[in-house]
């Protein structure tokens, strides 16, 4: 993995977890699904904004504009009201520990459809991940009397619904040369939109009364962390996925947890546990056979 590509996965990696903390915090006050809402509506404006400042916006034909609504639906859209779901039940550090599972993924499906090198005895490091789901469960049990099973669930089903929409932006990637990553996000972040305005057609929602409610600080709150997490993290992550392995590229999210664990120990004002010291030790060997 080149520097240039290092440095956008980092950055991405970076304002995602520093903006969980927000959507974290704003996930348990208003729900998961307003949240997302919110801030896909966010990032939409902020990549039309700079499209249109830089004339880049343009059509790109029906089949790849089907595909990037289609991978915004899954990965951006579903992906996210599980990932906050996970938020809520396990907080943002311990739900990214989990994203581990997604190297692997990945490097299958880059094996698969792209036809990247993996190297198979990466698989030892799912052991020790699974040690991770362990460790959670147990400290779940000692202190709300249940194993966490939704929230685990939750997270590794956002995982896979991630995954999927990658996999089809990175295919999009390769078979048109001249898409940009604003340009994608711009489409991927629309059919996340769409796919909130279809779910109240299901079950109410409103969308923009709890912004009412909200205190000026939380209002500060709620668009830096839609900016941050979503804007400028969507913005770098693409545009290292236009050019990196992506077995490589996902295996970079040990970044993503780091930062998480520490932002979320500033936002809480207290030392990490000893059952996420012990999860992190053995995600950090896990990850250690996975990229090395």
């Amino acid at each position: 993995m080149n520097n240039e590509v290092l440095f956008y996965a980092l950055g991405a990696n970076f304002f995602f977890a520093l903006g969980s903390q927000f959507f974290t915090y704003f996930s348990i006050k208003v729900g998961s699904i307003w949240m997302n809402w919110f801030k896909a509506v966010i990032a939409l404006i902020g990549f039309c904004i700079v499209l249109l400042a830089t004339n880049s916006l343009y059509w790109v034909g029906i089949s790849n504009f089907m595909a990037l609504l289609l991978s915004g639906i899954i990965g951006l859209g579903a992906g996210d009201i599980f990932l906050l779901m996970a938020f809520k039940e396990m907080g943002a550090g311990r739900t990214l520990m989990l994203f581990a599972f997604q190297p692997l993924i990945m490097g299958l499906a880059g094996y698969y459809v792209f036809g990247q090198e993996v190297d198979f005895h990466i698989f030892i490091a799912i052991i020790f991940f699974i040690i991770c789901i362990l460790i959670f469960s147990i400290e779940s049990f000692k202190k709300k009397g249940n194993w966490g099973v939704t929230g685990i669930s939750f997270a590794m089903l956002g995982m896979l619904l991630d995954a999927t929409g990658v996999v089809i932006t990175r295919h999009l990637f390769d078979s048109n040369s001249d898409l940009s990553p604003l340009l994608t996000n711009f489409y991927r972040t629309l059919g996340a939109v769409m796919l909130f305005l279809i779910i109240p057609f299901f079950k109410p929602i409103k969308f923009f009364k709890p912004l009412g409610t909200f205190s000026t600080l939380e209002k500060g709150g709620v668009f830096f962390g839609a900016f941050c997490g979503t804007f400028i993290s969507l913005s770098l992550y693409l545009s290292a996925v236009q050019k990196a392995n992506l077995a490589s590229l996902s295996g970079v999210a040990i970044t993503a947890t780091i930062f998480s664990a520490v932002f979320e120990c500033i936002w809480h004002r207290r030392f990490p546990s000893g059952y996420l010291i012990a999860a992190f030790i053995s995600f950090a060997l896990g990850m250690r056979i996975l990229l090395f």
